[in-house]
């Protein structure tokens, strides 16, 4: 276990930005814990990644997306999530066909397989979603909800 250290002060030269009080950070560990509490469980039982869940939640949302939308949608890297959809069509959970008017262009779409797993990890991602928004009360939940939206707009 790393000893615990004081924080280094300020200074004319150096001024260290105090991540703990850095919004963007806190929004990230925040994210990080609710979707690392989840990712754990259908980690272990499907050897899905974070990714891999974002991509095949998109495509049960969004059907017949190219990877470039998907990238879009989730505002993940592009590379990334060509890393994730070669896997996922490598295990068969995503189908990726070719559209008809444009043969350069991809559509993708879950296959049974990714159905089978989406329809048991989006309960449980609920589930947790739930039990992280008991914590406020029903006025906190709305003004969650207007914060983000108008942060994300």
């Amino acid at each position: 276990m790393p000893a615990k250290r004081s924080p280094v002060p300020a200074t004319a030269e150096h001024a260290p930005l105090q991540l703990e009080h850095f919004l963007p950070y806190r929004l990230s560990i925040l994210s990080n814990t609710i979707s690392q509490a989840i990712a754990d469980d259908y980690q272990r039982r499907y050897d899905i990644s974070v990714t891999e869940w974002r991509v095949m939640a998109v495509l049960a949302r969004y059907a017949g997306l190219s990877a470039r939308e998907v990238a879009e949608r989730t505002a993940m890297d592009k590379v990334a999530v060509s890393r994730a959809l070669a896997r996922l069509v490598e295990a068969g959970r995503v189908d990726r066909a070719v559209h008809d008017n444009d043969k350069r262009r991809s559509v993708l779409n879950l296959s049974s397989a990714g159905w089978a797993i989406h329809d048991v990890v989006a309960p449980m991602a609920r589930a947790r979603e739930r039990e992280v928004l008991a914590k406020l009360d029903a006025q906190e939940r709305q003004w969650l909800a207007r914060i983000l939206d108008k942060l994300l707009s």
